[in-house]
């Protein structure tokens, strides 16, 4: 396979570029070629085409062999440039070789013609390589050099005796020191005292055992600023040969923002622990017993402790408050603003028959505490075991529901007023008098329960939890919470909680004797 070549010949008599051109082909190569007479046609010829080399006549009627050299060297083209001539001295061949051209021939001896060029176009490529090799060593030396110097971390080079030979600009910013300021000193500059004989033995116990007694990556420690200020540091050491001479490079990072954002971390896991315990301390320890009804209630705190409440509180007449809850907003604030509540609740249910008015005076004073950033839904319901009927108010709480025995909706309980602490002065009415029946049920929720989201995003709602429900219609209370629970769990597909879930279920019992207050489901 012959080789290809480009050559861009310089020259006056066709007849000779011929000859050249002849020569090379029965040296191997497969020649491409042009032929140019004037300075015009060779600027030309060198900014349209690629070429492989440049041979060119010394003498032309227009220019010479060094003018097209000149324009070779202008074009920052390297390109082989031989001169075949007809006869010019030795002296004009040397101006020649010194002005940059590579070889020159006599048209008299034109078998040098093809050596003559394999052996410029292998120094051609060799130069070609080269200047590679330093373009690319120019850019990894450009790349690890913008990388020293803008890297947000304190880079030092130091020898075996902890003298520093280099510092990037980050040292400034870390330590207080100018790079130039560190340059020849100890690094033990950069400690505080009590450390620096830790640090020399370290190292000349490594260079002794070749034993790293402490870890070289991520080490944690306490650098000392220019200003005297001592500042938590991470330190990684790493060694290297540079030059023949044994060198240690050390990357510190200044992470007192980090110390700073796992302490606030700390504190507030232990704001999470407080108010978890005040919720758990807050609701009821068992469910009531009240004569025809089966009762029961649970919430099941979120990991982000939330602010659900549900509470069951004795009431005038023998009847019984029925609460649930929900305090906007997550951690120690919520819970004591639910702790609050329950307090003012538990009072004013032991004075009060109508759950409006109770609403009314709860709310007039919880909100001058709350503050505008926060509110409570709560609904609040009276039942009466004497008269099996139900009263509320409901302070923009989700709608509660009233089943019969067969399922369906009888009754939607939905909110009668804003939530507590929204306007001091808004009054609340109880409703009108709900007359139960024997096999209804009523479910009470938070939002947690119908807001619960599946790995796709979609929502649990209010028809598949009335769904759950029906399905258990049958069990008693505490079951029929604990299977909408266990529902929201796989429908969530265990997922964490985002919210807490809080639900009561108060089941009309069939008729029995008086004060059998006994489950359907259990034995009597």
């Amino acid at each position: 396979m012959k080789t290809s070549l480009r050559a861009l010949i310089v020259e006056d008599s066709e007849f000779d570029a011929q000859m050249m051109v002849s020569m090379l082909r029965k040296g191997g190569y497969e020649v491409t070629c042009q032929r140019v007479e004037t300075e015009a046609a060779l600027r030309a010829a060198l900014e349209t085409k690629s070429w492989d080399i440049v041979l060119a006549d010394y003498n032309l009627p227009d220019f010479d062999a060094l003018a097209a050299l000149k324009i070779l060297k202008q074009s920052g083209l390297d390109l082989p440039f031989i001169i075949v001539s007809g006869g010019i001295g030795e002296d004009i061949a040397v101006e020649a070789m010194k002005a940059g051209a590579h070889d020159y021939l006599m048209k008299g001896n034109l078998s040098r013609l093809a050596p003559a060029v394999d052996r410029e176009l292998r120094e051609a490529a060799n130069r070609q390589g080269q200047r590679e090799a330093k373009r690319a060593l120019q850019e990894s030396e450009r790349r690890y050099r913008l990388l020293w110097e803008t890297s947000p971390d304190a880079v030092i080079l130091m020898d075996t005796e902890s003298q520093v030979h280099f510092a990037n600009p980050a040292v400034k910013q870390v330590f207080g020191y100018a790079p130039e300021e560190i340059i020849g000193q100890s690094l033990t500059l950069l400690q505080p005292e009590r450390l620096r004989g830790v640090h020399l033995a370290s190292i000349q116990r490594y260079l002794q055992t070749g034993i790293k007694k402490l870890n070289w990556r991520a080490l944690e420690t306490v650098g000392l600023r220019k200003d005297g200020a001592e500042i938590p540091i991470e330190v990684s050491f790493s060694d290297m040969d540079l030059n023949g001479e044994r060198r240690f490079v050390g990357f510190v990072r200044d992470i007192t923002e980090r110390k700073r954002a796992e302490r606030e971390l700390r504190q507030n896991q232990e704001q999470f622990r407080v108010a978890r315990e005040i919720q758990q301390r807050l609701f009821p320890k068992a469910a009531p017993a009240l004569p025809g009804f089966d009762i029961a209630g649970a919430s099941y705190p979120a990991e982000a402790t939330g602010g659900d409440y549900f509470d069951f509180l004795p009431m005038l007449h023998e009847r019984l408050g029925i609460i649930a809850g929900d305090v906007t907003g997550h951690g120690v604030g919520p819970a004591l603003l639910m702790a609050e509540t329950r307090a003012y609740l538990r009072v004013l249910t032991g004075r009060r028959e109508d759950t409006g008015e109770i609403l009314t005076r709860a709310n007039s004073v919880l909100a001058e505490d709350i503050g505008q950033e926060r509110f409570i839904t709560l609904f609040m319901a009276r039942l009466d075991p004497r008269t099996r009927s139900l009263a509320y108010a409901s302070a923009g709480h989700p709608t509660a529901y009233v089943l019969n025995a067969a399922g369906q909706i009888k009754r939607t309980l939905p909110r009668t007023g804003v939530p507590l602490g929204v306007h001091a002065d808004t009054v609340y009415v109880s409703s009108p008098e709900v007359q139960l029946e024997a096999g209804d049920l009523v479910l009470l929720l938070t939002d947690g329960v119908e807001e619960s989201i599946s790995p796709d995003n979609t929502l649990f709602g209010t028809e598949r939890t009335l769904e759950v429900v029906r399905g258990v219609a049958g069990k008693c209370a505490r079951e029929i919470v604990e299977a909408l629970y266990e529902a929201v769990r796989q429908f969530s597909q265990n997922a964490p909680q985002v919210d807490d879930v809080t639900a009561i279920v108060i089941k009309v019992k069939p008729d029995g004797p008086p004060g059998d207050s006994s489950s359907p489901n259990e034995p009597r």
